[in-house]
């Protein structure tokens, strides 16, 4: 049996990176499990750019030795405005490197308890035990499909999620269904790879992100840097403490006024004949040997060769396969997202979730990049007070025996 660590972290994309990377800062023991930026390379076309501006794409403290900054110094090339994907997967892999060259890229296959101690089971099935499990599994198994779509494979239609290349798709006819981020800028790659395509959307019109200025004065009074929602409603949601300690009813509206879909104003240049069909919705959906009919709330069809959904994700952690039944079933949970202490850990004891499962307890910023400075020194904040505990309480029971 390997030793007990303090902690071990699964998952190595922004959060598992940030919170690792912290914690060992902090003393702590710590071991990492996953592969690096692995949602990040294939589940998000290649092509792509970050919605996030600069100053809320550090991962960890942005103030730190392992900043984009950094990163782009050391490289010696300017980083792009928005920033493509390919520079920050890059800047993931180099922050790896940099503060956890020892990551472990097995996956795990389940975690279970194992008496005080909570026991992770590698692919491979080799047993280790650790003090606490921060689980930074990402949002893939997330992926939202409408159910009307399931009878459907997924040579005909997939979630925007399924894809890392969209040049697959040139010259076919591809319906995109949602009004975000996600699925407005893979509509418009997908235009750019030489596909014909639709934008299918419930909205009445398509709202747009970045309108506001975010610079000078006002711009900082009114956005901060982490820029997750509109105007002022982004100063409250990046104080995570402060949307905590709001009545439920706030930090639902908070949240969905920060979620909002809506597509980055940098895209809009590059629309080009992108045909968008707002105000309507899917309501019927047959399959046409290899071809799809969709039937659309105001009554009018098409017929494709491929439905694209994007349609996000919908949280709900009894999707992560590695969680034992057992384990799940003492997680006190509210509509899939785990209910977290102030360090971020559940009702389990020692097992902390981060990055999305934590919007319930902490808010929309905890859905972004920007959230990993938070979660990181929340949850090294927790270890290292109970470390401290653990070693008072140590000397105090060594302290008699000493006196004899």
């Amino acid at each position: 049996m390997s030793p007990t660590f303090d902690v071990i972290v699964i998952g190595a994309g922004p959060y598992g990176l940030a919170v690792a990377s912290s914690l060992r800062e902090a003393g702590a023991n710590v071991r990492v499990f996953g592969e690096t930026m692995s949602f990040w390379t294939r589940h998000m076309p290649n092509d792509m750019c970050l919605r996030s501006i600069w100053s809320a794409s550090h991962i960890g403290d942005p103030t730190s030795s392992l900043n984009l900054r950094a990163f782009e110094r050391e490289r010696g090339v300017p980083l792009r405005r928005p920033i493509p994907l390919s520079d920050f997967v890059a800047y993931g892999h180099w922050f790896q490197e940099r503060a956890l060259p020892d990551v472990d890229p097995r996956l795990v296959k389940r975690v279970e308890t194992s008496g005080g101690a909570l026991r992770v089971i590698t692919s491979d099935d080799e047993a280790i035990d650790a003090r606490r499990v921060v689980v930074a599994g990402g949002i893939a198994p997330f992926a939202a499909r409408p159910p009307m779509f399931d009878a459907l494979p997924r040579e005909l239609a997939s979630h925007s999620a399924d894809h890392a290349d969209l040049a697959p798709f040139a010259g076919r006819r591809v319906v995109v269904i949602g009004g975000g981020q996600s699925a407005i800028e893979t509509a418009v790659l997908l235009g750019e790879h030489g596909a014909d395509v639709e934008v299918i959307m419930r909205a009445q019109r398509l709202q747009w992100v970045g309108r506001a200025p975010r610079e000078g004065l006002i711009g900082h009074l009114l956005f901060d840097r982490t820029d997750v929602g509109p105007a002022l409603i982004s100063q409250l949601v990046a104080h995570p403490m402060l949307v905590r300690a709001l009545p439920h009813a706030i930090q639902r509206e908070a949240t969905r006024r920060a979620l909002a879909p809506g597509a980055s104003l940098w895209l809009r240049p590059r629309f080009g004949g992108l045909v968008i069909s707002a105000g309507r919705s899917v309501v019927d959906v047959a399959r046409r040997g290899s071809e799809v009919s969709l039937r659309l709330s105001d009554g009018s069809s098409r017929t494709v060769d491929h439905v694209l959904m994007g349609t996000g994700y919908r949280i709900d952690i009894r999707r992560y396969p590695f969680l034992a039944p057992g384990l799940l079933e003492r997680v006190r949970r509210v509509d899939g997202h785990p209910v977290l202490g102030a360090g971020f850990e559940s009702s389990v004891p020692g097992l902390h979730f981060v990055g999305a499962p934590a919007l319930y307890s902490f808010g929309p910023l905890l859905r972004f990049v920007a959230g990993t400075e938070f979660a990181a020194r929340r949850v090294t904040l927790q270890v290292t007070r109970a470390r401290s505990a653990q070693r008072a309480t140590e000397r105090a029971v060594e302290l008699p025996s000493s006196a004899n």
